[in-house]
């Protein structure tokens, strides 16, 4: 990347007054609001535009907050009785059925990877780059995923130090064998963070590993077979193949960023603009189910909710233990219980899209060439992420705890490398390991 290009990065990055106080609202979110009542519920007459939303959603936990809306009836209560809530077989299904869109045959919106409703609006993913505009309503949890390694590497008990894995690796290249990585889409939150921790550990993940896509319900599976050496997912799949004892957990991502912003909740944006009081109503159903997710009285039934065939489709034993705090490892690491890397719905501001943490998604895509190094960030992070509705909806909701900015402000990793949204360019270059374009 040229100085010309990492100066335009670091002036279209996140700046100290990208603040948006709380109430200060556009005319046109309290024009909406108003048709809210105070409990929520849309007054006689004025209810959504349409009472119709297609969702897809990925079999990880972390959709949770999307099962429990339609179980629990909180999108029923917000005017929305013809909700379909419809698995997808990987991420890349999802991203064609939202370019199709409901009218097409595909879906209006998704519990989605964070950075593909930017790849999808820039048109980074899309056939022939035909870009199509998503809209970020809602985060819908920070933490929760883990990388996972095979059985092989037990003796290695891996954790956030990649470096002695480095050495099994080239030892296993050596005697003529392939090595390799798996994460579920390009540029997506999986992806980065494997590459994140391979690459603090000294390993290239374009040069001395090779990283292929996996959908998250097939990972297991392929680790039996020996198709990778580790992978990159959410629950249930990391637990479900230490139970198996074919691989175990090296790490939870939250130990390489603590509370990193994960799943987005997201639409296409012609179903914003078109049925805005729908997308409110949607929204407002999400949000409550995430903060009913989050309460530990209701892990239990979460998890069982989860385990359903109609959801993700597997025993609660793979899904339970995580879901409360509880961590077994694998491969002889002690096991941690409360653990402080538990996957969050609603606590930590875990629900609203911070601008610095879309920022820091998109810097990584540039990292790795996901996205020209040319790039206008805030331009993008401007069109695609609607924090302005999420707090238009926390004020129905009476929501108090509101983040004053759309900065979370310097974040900090493992490795003591430093993200601050103001400075991106400084962080691209502080990174030994990269391929930018």
């Amino acid at each position: 990347m040229s100085k010309k290009d990492l100066s335009t990065l670091l002036t279209t990055g996140l700046g100290r007054r990208d603040v948006l106080r709380a109430g200060a609202y556009t005319a046109a979110t309290l024009a909406a609001a108003r048709v809210l009542s105070p409990s929520g519920v849309f007054a006689q007459g004025s209810g959504p535009e349409t009472t119709k939303a297609k969702l897809g959603y990925i079999a990880l936990t972390d959709a949770g907050p999307l099962f429990v809306a339609k179980e629990k009836g909180f999108f029923d209560k917000y005017g929305m009785t013809e909700v379909e809530v419809a698995k997808q077989s990987s991420w890349g299904t999802t991203r064609d059925n939202i370019v199709l869109g409901s009218g097409g045959g595909g879906i209006d919106g998704a519990h989605i990877l964070t950075p593909m409703p930017y790849l999808i609006t820039s048109g980074a993913v899309t056939q022939n780059k035909a870009g199509t505009p998503m809209t970020i309503l809602a985060r819908l949890n920070v933490a929760g995923q883990c990388i996972s390694v095979g059985q092989e590497y037990a003796d290695l008990k891996l954790g956030t130090d990649a470096a002695p894995f480095k050495t099994a690796l080239e030892k296993k290249k050596a005697s003529g064998k392939d090595v390799k990585a798996a994460m579920t889409f390009p540029g997506g939150t999986h992806d980065l963070w494997i590459r994140y921790w391979l690459a603090a550990g000294g390993i290239d993940p374009n040069k001395d590993i090779q990283t292929i896509v996996v959908p998250p319900p097939q990972m297991v599976a392929n680790m039996k077979v020996g198709t990778m050496d580790t992978f990159c997912v959410c629950e249930p799949w990391n637990e479900q193949l230490k139970n198996q004892k074919i691989g175990y957990t090296a790490l939870t991502t939250g130990e390489l960023w603590d509370k990193h912003p994960e799943k987005s909740f997201a639409l296409r944006t012609d179903y914003v603009e078109q049925n805005p009081k729908a997308a409110m109503a949607l929204l407002l159903a999400v949000m409550e189910a995430q903060q009913w997710c989050e309460k530990m009285e209701n892990k239990e039934e979460l998890a069982t909710i989860c385990a359903k065939r109609n959801w993700i489709g597997a025993p609660v034993a793979d899904i339970a233990d995580r879901m409360k705090g509880k961590f077994d490892y694998g491969a002889g690491k002690p096991v941690v219980e409360n653990s402080p890397y538990i996957m969050h719905f609603w606590k930590d501001h875990a629900s609203y899209p911070f601008k610095s943490h879309d920022l820091w998604f998109l810097t990584e895509d540039i990292r790795w060439g996901y996205l020209p190094g040319t790039t206008d960030t805030k331009a993008l992070i401007d069109k695609v992420n609607r924090e302005d509705l999420w707090r238009e909806a926390a004020k129905t909701l009476g929501v108090s705890d509101v983040p004053a900015s759309t900065s979370r402000g310097v974040e900090k990793f493992f490795d003591g490398k430093v993200f601050d949204p103001e400075k991106p360019a400084e962080y691209l270059e502080s990174l030994s390991i990269k391929r930018m374009v």
